[in-house]
């Protein structure tokens, strides 16, 4: 009778097993199962994705790895790696061919994604159900670039994220090609130091509208490519970080007239990013200074 009693403290323990933000895992499981079965069709059947180097993937660790990935839409991405992630779990090589991964896919998956973006909607927010690691961006919102303070949870959230399984992370913060990596990601990298695996992705934004949750262009060839892991040592500098990363996914700004001018542009907007913030930190001074003011005129 006792060890009837333990086995099923054991197996309603493991039945209930929460992640670190709170959700229940079979329900995660589901949740995602049910996403995979309704998508499956978008990847394999509209569309052909094109999986290579999963042999670098096949034999990592439950936790601690980091996956770094260029990013063409807001939720296609992101469901693509979930679904070579869960036919990995079932040591499928380069293919999803054979949804029957589904059945138990893999749960301890997340993924970083924007606050914004995952209020926009029932299915923003039930996909976040799934494992969103959700972070305040500082420098854009609602498709804008903004200056805003940074978000100091953001690194905490990741860390223990980390802790428990497989991260996703879009290290531009934005679609847009060739964007800027953000220098976050980095510190991120020499504060866990997790296992790094570069993803370069393809095809996506022609395929699917910018969320990704509508087809712009059927029969489209995609491509999800994992290659080896990135090593860094504690000597690494943030900037040899970066620059490590923005080449090992593809986006580093090839050379031409077009490319020369796409540079510039983006150094723009980085220079006008810049001046937004030096005048929203002039205005808070100058607020405080305002206020400091009031109290020594309230005293007198």
């Amino acid at each position: 009778m006792e060890k009837i009693s333990q086995t099923n403290k054991s197996f309603w323990s493991k039945l209930l097993r929460k992640d670190p933000f709170g959700n229940y895992i079979f329900l995660k499981r589901l949740l995602i199962g049910v996403v995979g079965s309704v998508t499956y069709g978008r990847y394999m059947i509209r569309n052909k994705l094109v999986v290579k180097g999963t042999e670098h993937i096949v034999d990592l660790p439950p936790r601690k790895v980091l996956f770094l990935s260029n990013h063409q839409t807001y939720f296609a991405d992101a469901i693509a790696l979930y679904h070579i992630f869960s036919s990995v779990k079932w040591r499928i090589k380069d293919s999803i061919r054979n949804p029957f991964y589904l059945l138990w896919p893999r749960a301890n998956n997340y993924y970083v994604a924007a606050s914004e973006t995952m209020k926009g909607g029932f299915v923003p927010k039930l996909l976040s159900l799934a494992g969103a690691v959700t972070v305040e961006r500082s420098w854009r919102a609602d498709g804008k670039s903004v200056a805003r303070t940074v978000d100091t949870s953001a690194d905490s959230k990741i860390g223990k994220a980390l802790s428990t399984g497989w991260v996703i992370s879009f290290p531009q913060g934005t679609t847009s090609p060739y964007a800027p990596i953000r220098k976050g990601t980095a510190h991120l990298i020499k504060k866990y130091n997790p296992i790094v695996i570069p993803v370069e992705i393809d095809g996506f934004r022609r395929a699917f509208d910018k969320k990704g949750l509508f087809f712009k262009k059927k029969n489209t060839e995609m491509s999800v490519t994992f290659k080896e892991p990135l090593i860094f040592d504690h000597e690494s500098s943030i900037e040899d970080i970066v620059k490590v990363i923005e080449t090992s996914i593809g986006q580093s700004i090839p050379e031409g007239d077009w490319a020369r001018d796409l540079k510039q542009e983006l150094e723009k907007k980085q220079e006008e990013q810049r001046k937004r913030k030096e005048e929203k930190k002039l205005q808070a001074q100058m607020k405080n200074m305002g206020n400091r003011s009031k109290e020594v005129k309230g005293k007198r």
